[in-house]
């Protein structure tokens, strides 16, 4: 199955790791006039989360300082992002994207689906936890003051972890299922959207696989094809985005970091969101698909798009000087 492509990182833990050595190093880097950035990025976008969290413990044990605070009073802008980003355990730093999301006026239902629809049930479980650790208030709760209808429905499903455990795969149920997604869109006038959001938020990534198989069987038609006739707004970017995830993760990355940097402008929360969090999980693939996609590399589009530290940060990460 497409789904069990094998998930190719960018950045791996150093071997010979010496995290005293590294956070005196930090110090030297940032102590007295100006900031050897360089020294930065050479150390904290070339090291594993769990190494950067030992060089923070280092720091705070050997120099009795907090190297956050310091990387923050040295560093600014898109630069001082990405490094304090890479900073954070990783459950944390998605939970952080997420209350930044629904903070304040408006909501940028985006970034909940790009964090959310990727995520496997123990995965949902870290960051449902982390949340509430962190900001003293359930993301259920927040999820939903934020979002409506059937979007709102999709995403409490997901993060309640009503998905089935991967592997979870029966071949006859997805036949039945097929039959269930048919009849309430393309078989019927109108759209049942509880059918498909049941639906998606509750089979295994495996399972969905075969049920989309057996979707192009009797209707000819994709289950791309299919939702985009049947359903609009959120829900349909939410379902459009869980149905890649289980085709292909990397390619669904892809087309967000294209998007991140087509047209004026650039995108910079989002490029950033990405590159760390798949840096150690399967930026490689997502580097792969992205150049047979476009026909560019990932890192000559990133050095266009970005200048200075921000862009020799994101290219370390991406795995290019």
């Amino acid at each position: 199955m497409s789904w069990y492509y094998t998930p190719v990182p960018t950045v791996v833990p150093v071997e010979e790791f010496d995290a005293s050595a590294d956070a005196n190093a930090l110090r030297g880097a940032m102590k007295g006039f100006g900031t050897d950035e360089q020294a930065i990025i050479d150390i904290l976008c070339a090291r594993s989360n769990a190494q950067r969290q030992q060089i923070m413990e280092q720091y705070a044990s050997e120099l009795g300082r907090d190297l956050i605070e310091d990387l923050k009073s040295e560093l600014g802008g898109k630069f001082e992002d990405v490094i304090v980003g890479l900073m954070m355990p990783p459950e944390k730093y998605l939970c952080k994207q997420l209350h930044k999301a629904m903070d304040g006026i408006g909501t940028d239902e985006d970034t909940l689906i790009e964090v959310l629809a990727p995520q496997t049930n123990e995965e949902v479980k870290k960051i449902v936890d982390c949340y509430e650790e962190m900001y003293s208030r359930p993301l259920a709760e927040h999820l939903c003051s934020e979002t409506s209808g059937s979007f709102r429905r999709l995403l409490t499903m997901i993060i309640v972890g009503a998905r089935d455990p991967q592997g979870t795969v029966d071949a006859d149920l997805a036949v039945e299922q097929a039959n269930q997604l048919y009849n309430a869109g393309e078989g019927k006038l109108g759209t049942d959207e509880e059918v498909f959001y049941k639906l998606l938020a509750h089979c295994s990534f495996d399972q969905l696989e075969i049920v989309f198989d057996e979707y192009k069987k009797l209707s000819g038609q994709t289950i791309e094809q299919a939702m985009k006739h049947e359903l609009s707004g959120e829900l349909y970017e939410a379902l459009s985005a869980i149905v890649e995830c289980v085709q292909m993760a990397p390619h669904f990355f892809a087309k967000r970091l294209h998007k991140a940097m087509d047209g004026v402008g650039t995108d910079d929360a989002k490029l950033i969101r990405i590159i760390i969090s798949r840096s150690e999980i399967d930026l490689q693939n997502v580097k792969d698909e992205y150049e047979q996609m476009y026909n560019k590399t990932l890192l000559s589009a990133v050095r266009n798009e970005c200048s200075g530290d921000y862009k020799r940060a994101l290219c370390a990460l991406i795995g290019g000087a």
